[in-house]
């Protein structure tokens, strides 16, 4: 999915000014919720950056966990191919469902409702950002190495985003111990040059595999397979 703020003037409403939307766990994809928002559901959730919903039964503004706390915070938000429907990536604070399950297409007592929720610190990470900087990418190769770094090192062949990703390896290592090592009062700086340097790596990572015609799905579906119990 490509995140991206839903305009009111685009959305297709429905004769009572509604359209549906669905919650999907950013973490893992689960579906969460289905409900439905009108325009000002939408403005609210655009606004906060929690998800607000239109209450059929109650007949006004509902804010998801409102009461019970388990708020669903907002990371993407995307209209369908007819602008009817809306696709949101949430992270959720707790239980979807007022039966306290994880989601409401869960069984009351937690089985045979799709995969388990995962740890509270993987459903925090954003992850899912990774999508927009792999379309980056991919974009740029079509673009003119001459305005663009990423374009460059692809039209290098393989070596190109080879090299700089064994450079990079070691400039993460060397970070990783510099922090391991530094004093307290230094620990801000050596975390904030680690964290650049895995950043780095990541992006050389994804260009090495664009390079060589790889998606980012079958690292993630091997990772998966070494995961099954």
């Amino acid at each position: 999915m490509t995140s991206r703020p839903a305009l009111e003037e685009d959305v297709s409403w429905g004769p009572s000014g509604l359209v549906p939307a669905v919650a999907q766990d950013v973490a893992d994809g689960r579906v969460l919720i289905v409900a439905y928002v009108d325009a000002e559901a939408l403005a609210a959730t655009m606004a906060s950056g929690e998800v607000h919903f239109h209450s059929r039964s109650r007949g006004r503004l509902w804010r998801k966990g409102e009461t019970s706390g388990n708020v669903l915070r907002l990371v993407g938000i995307d209209l369908d191919c007819d602008s009817d429907a809306l696709l949101m990536q949430v992270e959720p604070l707790g239980p979807t469902c007022h039966r306290g399950t994880r989601s409401c297409f869960d069984l009351a007592d937690g089985e045979g409702g799709g995969p388990p929720a995962p740890p509270a610190a993987a459903a925090v990470q954003g992850f899912a950002w990774l999508e927009a900087l792999w379309a980056t990418i991919d974009s740029r190769a079509t673009a003119d190495p001459a305005s663009s770094y990423t374009a460059r090192l692809l039209a290098a062949g393989v070596d190109g985003p080879a090299r700089k990703l064994a450079e990079e390896a070691t400039e993460v290592l060397m970070a990783a111990k510099d922090d391991a090592v530094a004093a307290v009062d230094r620990r801000d700086a050596t975390r904030d040059a680690l964290t650049g340097e895995v950043a780095d790596l990541v992006y050389h990572t994804l260009v090495l595999l664009r390079e060589r015609g790889l998606a980012p799905s079958a690292v993630l579906a091997r990772l998966r397979d070494r995961h099954r119990p």
